[in-house]
């Protein structure tokens, strides 16, 4: 079966959860979460979990755990905490709980980003993979950085995503 095929009979709506990682934004001001919740709905998926979490290890991991694991979210986006810094702690938390990795994200991100802001693109650790039943996306927590991944990459793939994942 080719990949017209496997979109062709991929889940069109799918339970997604949203978490975006900072110490200073809420869930009044979390510009690039609230985005990611609009366009996900306008997009035909169901939002059932939500939360902003601060830069901490412990509490992004148990977060995202509760997420895939107590709300069976099928498909989980975190923004933010991908960068450089030593705040910057999203990928050290996230990546030991990856079954899988989809290794092809972050370089492909680089890629798009690369065409859109240049060598600041290298600052970018975006990464991706399988935890349970779910695909799990870190991207930057910018606005720009949520549409190019969202728009390009990620919602364009997330049923056929999905069906892989629950075919097995």
């Amino acid at each position: 079966m080719g990949v017209k095929d496997h979109k062709k009979y991929a889940p069109a709506k799918i339970n997604m959860g949203v978490i975006s990682i900072s110490s200073t934004r809420t869930e009044a001001n979390d510009e690039s979460g609230a985005w990611i919740k609009k366009q996900a709905i306008k997009q035909g998926h169901d939002i059932t979990f939500y939360q902003v979490v601060p830069d901490d290890v412990y509490k992004i991991t148990e977060t995202v755990k509760e997420a895939v694991h107590q709300q069976k979210v099928q498909a989980l986006l975190l923004t933010g905490g991908t960068g450089i810094s030593s705040k910057d702690l999203t990928v050290e938390a996230v990546r030991p709980l990856f079954e899988k990795e989809l290794t092809a994200f972050g370089p492909v991100f680089s890629q798009l980003s690369f065409e859109e802001i240049d060598s600041a693109a290298l600052l970018s650790r975006a990464t991706a993979g399988i935890i349970g039943n779910a695909v799990v996306f870190c991207m930057p927590g910018s606005l720009n950085a949520c549409k190019l991944a969202c728009n390009n990459l990620i919602f364009p793939e997330l049923g056929h995503l999905i069906k892989h994942i629950t075919e097995g």
